[in-house]
């Protein structure tokens, strides 16, 4: 805990950031560049689904990271409610913006892989209408923050929100479990996975290659936000009498 402590210090977080996002950037890219090399030309297409089972190497870590997108915020909105941690507010708001990226691609490659799958472009299935619901959530919680901001609030406003909106990640974790949806069960579990070895072996380089992707770009933003909070504090200072 003093460590995390020492974290939340905006002069040392930056000390370790700055040096620390290119390489997080630079390697999830190298990742994704490779993952998605070996998954279009170095596995072969699936008995069912053909070529375009492919898409899974984008699809899966953008579900995944739509998620833990949402997870960061909530964590972020409870370490401000329980230690008042400087960045805390900082960190939910530079989650949300790329979590909610992802939660988009998320819905767009499943769109892609449901038309020649299921034949329609969409369906109210229980997975999807769950993952559209989070990302109007994201969209939400980026508006209370920008207002709760304007008018100089402290950020629990926010941080209420943030952890309101946990309650979506069961109901999309488990959405295929407690309905019966077009969209296909878990494939990939802490016991094994369903997926042919000879397809699932690219799939972790992409997955950790946007989940350092995302790190990377989570840092710039609270860079840019904290650079930012500092000019309007001078601002500030400069405009008084």
């Amino acid at each position: 805990m003093p460590a995390l402590h020492a974290l939340a210090n905006p002069a040392r977080f930056l000390k370790i950031a700055r040096p620390l996002t290119p390489v997080l950037v630079w390697t999830g890219l190298a990742l994704i560049a490779i993952g998605c090399w070996a998954g279009l030309t170095q596995t072969p297409p699936d008995y069912l689904q053909g070529e375009t089972v492919r898409i899974l190497y984008l699809h899966v870590p953008c579900a995944w990271l739509g998620m833990a997108g949402w997870s960061g915020v909530a964590a972020s909105s409870i370490a401000l409610f329980v230690w008042r941690h400087p960045l805390a507010a900082i960190a939910a708001r530079a989650c949300a913006v790329p979590g909610m990226v992802f939660a988009g691609l998320c819905l767009l490659t499943g769109s892609i892989w449901g038309r020649p799958t299921w034949g329609t472009w969409w369906q109210w299935d229980g997975r999807l209408t769950s993952m559209l619901l989070l990302f109007f959530v994201y969209a939400g919680y980026l508006a209370l923050a920008r207002a709760d901001s304007e008018r100089g609030g402290d950020g629990r406003v926010p941080a209420v929100f943030g952890v309101a909106g946990t309650v979506l990640l069961p109901i999309i974790r488990y959405s295929v479990v407690w309905w019966n949806t077009l969209h296909q069960g878990q494939s990939i579990g802490l016991t094994g996975s369903t997926i042919d070895r000879a397809l699932l072996w690219p799939l972790p380089l992409t997955l950790i290659g946007f989940t350092l992707l995302f790190a990377g770009v989570v840092l710039m933003r609270m860079r840019a936000l904290l650079a930012r909070a500092k000019v309007d504090a001078r601002l500030r200072r400069m405009a008084r009498p």
